[in-house]
C-alpha cells in the first residue's frame, strides 16, 4: 500500500523545483504524504514551495564533495515510491542508488530535454589523457560538475531501469516514451472571480499600465527580445512587459534583458505558487512566445495554463505543443516575428471585451484537460498499475 512519496528535485535553487511541486501538489490531492527532497546549488530556494509542501534539502556542489550530500540526502528519502524529476545524476541518479539500498519504485518525470541544453546535438566526448586528468583533478574541471551533458548522456541511457515514465509534451513521449502529464494548473487556486484587476494592479505598481506579463523564468529561447522588439516597433508610453519571478544568480540574461529594455520591462520578484493567482490577475495579456529551438519544442510552458486558467488573453507561437494546448482560445503568430506580435498587441487592445472572452474559454479548455484534477486522474491510474506489478 501505497501512503509516502518522496520527490527528488535535481537543484531547488532553479532546476526542476516547478515541476516537483507541481506533482508534489497533484499527489497530495490523491491524500499521499508527499516531501519533496533535493540538492540546493544555490544560496536560496527558487521557485517557492507552496506553505504545505514539505520541502527538504542539501548543499550542492562539485564532485567529489557533493558526494558526501548525496549520502546524506539517500538518507532523506523514505517514500513507498520515489519520483525523480529529470534524469539528471542529481535526481534520477540518486533514486537509482536509493533503489538498489531499499527497493523502492521509481517514477522518472522528463518535462525538458535535457540535453537540448547543452548544443541540440552536437555532444562527443573523445579527450586525450592529459584533458581528462585536467577535467577530473582541475578545481574548475569541467567533468567535476554534476550537470555536465556527459553525465546527462549517461543518464538518459538509464531511463529504461525507472519503473515508470511520465512526460509533459509529444515531443518527449516520442523521444523516451511514457504516460503523458501535462503542466496542469490548480484550477481552484488560479480562479479569476475572487480578484480585482485593477486591485491587483495597483497593489503591484501597475495602474498606470497596460500589462503584458510573463510569468516565468526568462531564458533566450523564451523570446523575450521579441517582445521588446514589439513594444519598440508599437512605441505606446503605457504598454509595459511584466516579468516575474527569475534565478537569484543566473547567467546575465536577466540581466542582459534589463538594459536593452528598460523602457518597457518591470520587474517583480519570485512569489510562491499559492500567491500567484494575485499577480496574474494584474495582467492585461499573457504573453509566451517561445522560440523555434529543441529545447522549446520539448516544453509545455506553464506560463500558458497561469493565463489559461486566469481567463487572460494570451499570444503565444506556433511552436511544439502550443497551438494544441490552446487550440483556438489563444492568439497564434509565428516564432520570431516581433512585427505580428506587435499587431496581436495593438489588436487585443483594440477589441478587449473580443479578448476578454477569448480568455474566458481558455479557462475552460485549461478546466477540461489542463488541471491538477486531470493530472491526479492520470496518476492515480499510472501508480495503481505500478503497484500491481510490484
Amino acid at each position: 500500500m501505497v501512503q509516502n512519496v518522496s520527490i527528488l528535485a535535481p537543484d531547488l535553487s532553479g532546476g526542476g523545483g516547478t515541476r516537483a511541486y507541481l506533482l508534489g501538489q497533484v499527489l497530495q490531492k490523491l491524500n499521499y504524504n508527499v516531501k519533496v527532497c533535493g540538492f540546493l546549488f544555490g544560496t536560496s530556494l527558487y521557485p517557492l514551495p507552496p506553505a504545505n509542501l514539505p520541502v527538504h534539502w542539501v548543499s550542492g556542489g562539485n564532485y567529489p564533495q557533493v558526494l558526501q550530500s548525496a549520502r546524506n540526502l539517500l538518507g532523506q528519502i523514505d517514500g513507498d515510491i520515489i519520483y525523480a524529476v529529470k534524469p539528471r545524476p542529481t535526481s534520477f541518479g540518486i533514486a537509482l542508488l536509493k533503489r538498489l539500498l531499499a527497493h523502492q519504485p521509481i517514477v522518472l518525470d522528463i518535462d525538458d530535454w535535457e540535453l537540448s541544453w547543452f548544443g541540440e546535438g552536437q555532444w562527443r566526448y573523445r579527450p586525450t589523457p592529459k584533458q581528462i586528468a585536467r577535467d577530473l583533478l582541475k578545481p574548475d574541471g569541467a567533468l567535476r560538475s554534476p550537470e555536465h551533458w556527459l553525465y546527462l548522456q549517461w543518464m538518459e541511457k538509464l531511463i529504461n531501469r525507472a519503473n515508470a515514465v511520465t512526460v509533459d509534451t509529444k515531443f518527449l513521449q516520442y523521444r523516451f516514451g511514457g504516460t503523458y502529464l501535462p503542466n496542469g494548473k490548480d484550477t481552484v487556486l488560479f480562479d479569476p472571480e475572487p480578484f480585482d484587476p485593477d486591485a491587483s494592479r495597483a497593489k503591484y505598481g501597475l495602474s498606470d499600465y497596460r500589462v503584458l506579463m510573463f510569468p516565468g523564468t526568462a531564458r533566450p529561447h523564451k523570446g523575450i527580445e521579441d517582445v521588446l522588439l514589439a513594444l519598440e516597433q508599437l512605441d505606446q508610453p503605457d504598454l509595459r512587459l511584466v516579468l516575474v519571478g527569475g534565478r537569484e544568480i543566473g547567467d546575465g540574461y536577466i540581466e542582459q534583458l534589463m538594459t536593452i529594455g528598460k523602457r518597457w520591462i518591470v520587474k517583480l520578484p519570485s512569489t510562491p505558487v499559492d500567491q500567484m493567482p494575485e499577480v496574474v490577475a494584474a495582467a492585461h495579456v499573457v504573453i509566451v512566445p517561445q522560440r523555434d529551438t529543441l529545447t522549446a519544442h520539448a516544453q509545455f510552458p506553464i506560463k500558458l495554463t497561469d493565463g489559461m486558467a486566469m481567463a487572460k488573453p494570451i499570444i503565444s507561437t506556433r511552436v511544439g505543443d502550443i497551438p494544441t494546448i490552446l487550440g483556438d482560445t489563444g492568439y497564434l503568430v509565428e516564432p520570431n516575428s516581433p512585427g505580428q506580435i506587435a499587431e496581436k498587441i495593438q489588436w487585443i487592445f483594440q477589441n478587449l471585451e473580443v479578448a476578454n472572452e477569448r480568455g474566458r474559454k481558455a479557462r475552460e479548455r485549461c478546466v477540461a484537460y489542463y488541471s491538477t484534477d486531470k493530472m491526479a486522474a492520470i496518476l492515480s491510474e499510472l501508480i495503481g498499475q505500478l503497484v500491481s506489478r510490484s
